[in-house]
């Protein structure tokens, strides 16, 4: 949302938000609708070390669509993020945790993880929202269909 009209992006960059002793960065991974999961991976990697590191170039922390912010690492189960203007969404990522669950006649343990999407409905449909939330589910829950 540009203010006084929509901005409709070609492609999707990535953002991360990545805390370091100065504040909260977002490094962009560019053009990730064109790369592999594991190039995405790569990536990602490179740019998390380089803003650890302050050699971020700020084209390298500008320019994203999309961003998620992640906080399972500091055991955060669940958390809504807000949206930096001209994004239209954040994903909120929380801990995976392990929950036991009736598996047929037994028991077993499962990995549950909550995530959170907030959209910005002058630009984004909730029902958008909802299908792009119920399609990351399928892939999350059957991670080899995204290697397809």
């Amino acid at each position: 949302w540009m203010g006084d009209f929509i901005r409709q992006n070609k492609h999707i960059h990535i953002g991360s938000a990545v805390a370091v002793a100065e504040g909260l960065i977002v490094p962009v991974i560019r053009f990730a609708d064109q790369k592999s999961l594991s190039q995405i991976a790569a990536d990602a990697k490179e740019l998390y070390e380089k803003a650890k590191n302050k050699k971020l170039q700020p084209e390298e922390f500008s320019g994203n669509t999309f961003t998620i912010s992640n906080l399972g690492m500091m055991d955060i189960e669940e958390f809504t993020a807000i949206i930096n203007p001209p994004d239209s969404a954040i994903l909120a990522v929380g801990k995976i945790k392990e929950v036991v669950v009736k598996k047929g006649d037994g028991f077993g343990v499962s990995n549950f993880m909550k995530v959170t999407l907030s959209c910005d409905h002058r630009s984004v449909d909730g029902a958008v929202g909802a299908a792009f939330l119920q399609t990351l589910k399928t892939f999350l829950e059957n991670p080899v269909t995204m290697l397809v």
